[in-house]
C-alpha cells in the first residue's frame, strides 16, 4: 500500500451508539500505525459528513469511511466534485455494507481495516444523474418500493434479514410500468416491475448473478426484471452460465452501455444507493475511473 501522509477517518456518529467505541478500537489503531496524520471525525447527519468532505477533501490523501451504504453516498457525492480527490476506503459499518462487498472488504471491522492497510488502489467508475452520483446502482420499481417498505426499527433489529422481508412483502405487489430505454443510441420499449443500472455486484448483501460487472471498465451493466415468476428466478440463476441463450430469456434482460436514458409510463421513483430523491425521466452517464478506492 502507498504510504499516505494525511488522512481523515469519518465515521456516522449515528450508526450503532452502543458500540462505536467498539467499531473505533477495533479499526483506529490498525490505521494510526500506517498514518503520519490521522485526523478522526464522527458526523450525525448527511449534511455534517458532505461538509467535512469538503473542508478536507483536497487537502488530504486518503479519506477512511466507516459507514453503511448511506455515508458512502452522501461522502462520494461531494468527492466527485472536486478537483483534487483523495483516495478512499470503505470500512463496513452499516447494514447492507454492498460496495464494500463489490471491493471485497472483509466485513469483520479489524480484518478490514488490516486489508486496507495492505490494499491496493483501483480506479472505480461512477454513475451520474444529474448533479448526483452514484457507486452501488440506479433503480427503478420494485428495488424503490422494497427500500420504501423497510420498517425502521425492524431494520435495526434485524439488519440485513430487514431489507429480505420487505422485498417478500412487495414482490407480490410489484406494479409493472412501460418504459422506453435508450442504451448508446439503442432504443428499448417494453414493461417491467423492476430496472437497475448496476456498477456494484452487491444488492441487500446478495451478489447478483453477473461475473462480468466490473465497477472500472467503463461500463454501466443494466438488468430488466419484466415479472416476478418461477421463470425469472430460473433465468436468473442461469444469466451467467457459459450455455445460457439470454436472448430467448422471457422474463429478464441485460445488456451495458455508456449513456442510458429512461421515461416510463407512470413516472417512477429512483433509488440510487439506497437514497430517492429523484423520479423518471432519467439520463444516466458513467465517468470511467472518476474515483480510486483501496481494494482487498
Amino acid at each position: 500500500m502507498p504510504g499516505y501522509k494525511r488522512a481523515l477517518f469519518l465515521y456516522n456518529g449515528n450508526a450503532g451508539n452502543d458500540n462505536m467505541e467498539q467499531k473505533l478500537s477495533q479499526t483506529l489503531p490498525v490505521l494510526a500505525k500506517d498514518i503520519k496524520e490521522l485526523i478522526v471525525l464522527g458526523t450525525y447527519s448527511i449534511e455534517e459528513a458532505q461538509e467535512a468532505c469538503l473542508e478536507y477533501g483536497e487537502g488530504i490523501d486518503l479519506l477512511v469511511i466507516l459507514g453503511g451504504d448511506g455515508t458512502v453516498h452522501a461522502c462520494i457525492n461531494t468527492i466527485s466534485k472536486l478537483n483534487r480527490r483523495p483516495v478512499i476506503g470503505i470500512l463496513p459499518g452499516g447494514t447492507s455494507n454492498d460496495f464494500s462487498r463489490t471491493l471485497e472488504m472483509p466485513q469483520n471491522l479489524n480484518q478490514a481495516a488490516e486489508a486496507l492497510m495492505n490494499g491496493r488502489e483501483k480506479p472505480v467508475d461512477v454513475g451520474k444523474l444529474e448533479e448526483c452520483y452514484f457507486l452501488n446502482f440506479w433503480g427503478i420499481g420494485l428495488v424503490t418500493e422494497t427500500s420504501f417498505n423497510i420498517d425502521k426499527d425492524q431494520k435495526s433489529r434485524l439488519g440485513v434479514l430487514s431489507y429480505f422481508i420487505s422485498a417478500l412483502k412487495t414482490i407480490n405487489q410489484a406494479d409493472p410500468f412501460t418504459f422506453q430505454m435508450t442504451i448508446d443510441g439503442k432504443v428499448v420499449e417494453e414493461e417491467a416491475i423492476m430496472v437497475l443500472v448496476m456498477n456494484g455486484k452487491f444488492l441487500g448483501t446478495r451478489q447478483i448473478p453477473i461475473e462480468s460487472i466490473d465497477p472500472g471498465d467503463g461500463l454501466l451493466d443494466v438488468l430488466v426484471i419484466k415479472n416476478s415468476n418461477l421463470t425469472l428466478f430460473k433465468e436468473l440463476m442461469n444469466l451467467d452460465q457459459p450455455w445460457a441463450e439470454t436472448e430467448s430469456f422471457q422474463e429478464l434482460s441485460y445488456t451495458r452501455g455508456e449513456k442510458i436514458e429512461v421515461t416510463t409510463s407512470p413516472p417512477q421513483q429512483v433509488d440510487m444507493d439506497g437514497e430517492i430523491n429523484y423520479e423518471t425521466p432519467s439520463t444516466i452517464e458513467v465517468i470511467p475511473n472518476h474515483l480510486t478506492f483501496l481494494h482487498a
